[in-house]
């Protein structure tokens, strides 16, 4: 069991969450009863081997599959009875994702990239527009913006991806390897920005890597193993 730091409603709950496959006449078990809690502003680390069930976790945590049993919980809302166009909703307007790769429109600008989850969720479009320029000024791109994906560097392209996925205010930020396809110096610098994002917005970070010194710079380390998690202190705090 990992129980998150400060006080408060959580920006995740997962409580006793089990996920079960079947292979022919084979169940194949890989979640076994995980609790978790993310609380606002704070950035926890997911690890473990591939295969151990860390995109199964964040799938369930995103709302993107339901569990086998247990109950997911987003910022207070309990979300196992919900319909499909329910948790559709809610997770548009309450989860961001990021992913290893960036997954931006090649056809359109940073700008109009940052600005379309918004039009989508169905919002002002003036005031989204404000929004995606105040987002990618954040991160440095302010001088970007009507460049295409293709005219961008890999760690422009990854951050126009992190401020994509907070948009649209997001209680909670998922990302899997979201550094996992740049090189080490820009991964640092990408990752710096997204430890500063998610302090000043209050956003609960749930980030899966294989990169160690990365989840040292996070509050927590939750390492998957045989179905569970067990919490580590990061180094830089043992």
């Amino acid at each position: 069991m990992s129980n998150g730091s400060g006080g408060g409603v959580p920006r995740l709950a997962l409580e006793k969450v089990t996920r079960s496959f079947r292979q022919a006449s084979t169940r194949l078990d890989v979640l076994c009863g995980v609790d978790l809690t993310v609380q606002p502003g704070e950035m926890v680390a997911l690890v473990g081997p591939s295969g151990a069930g860390k995109s199964t976790l964040l799938h369930i945590a995103g709302l993107l599959e339901r569990p086998s049993g247990g109950s997911v919980l987003i910022d207070g809302t309990a979300c196992d009875g919900l319909s499909d166009d329910r948790r559709t909703a809610l997770r548009r307007s309450t989860v961001g994702f990021v992913y290893q790769f960036h997954h931006l429109l090649p056809e359109f600008s940073a700008l109009e990239n940052v600005l379309l989850p918004q039009m989508i969720d169905g919002r002002d479009r003036r005031q989204s527009t404000d929004r995606a320029n105040e987002l990618l000024a954040l991160v440095g791109l302010s001088e970007r913006l009507t460049h295409r994906p293709s005219q961008l560097s890999g760690g422009e392209q990854q951050r126009v991806a992190i401020v994509r996925a907070l948009a649209n205010r997001p209680k909670l930020l998922l990302a899997d390897e979201p550094t996992g396809n740049l090189d080490h110096h820009t991964a640092d610098d990408v990752f710096g920005e997204l430890v500063r994002l998610v302090r000043e917005t209050g956003v609960g970070a749930l980030v899966a890597t294989h990169n160690q010194e990365l989840a040292d710079r996070m509050d927590r380390i939750l390492e998957m193993r045989d179905g569970l998690l067990v919490e580590h202190v990061p180094s830089r705090a043992a």
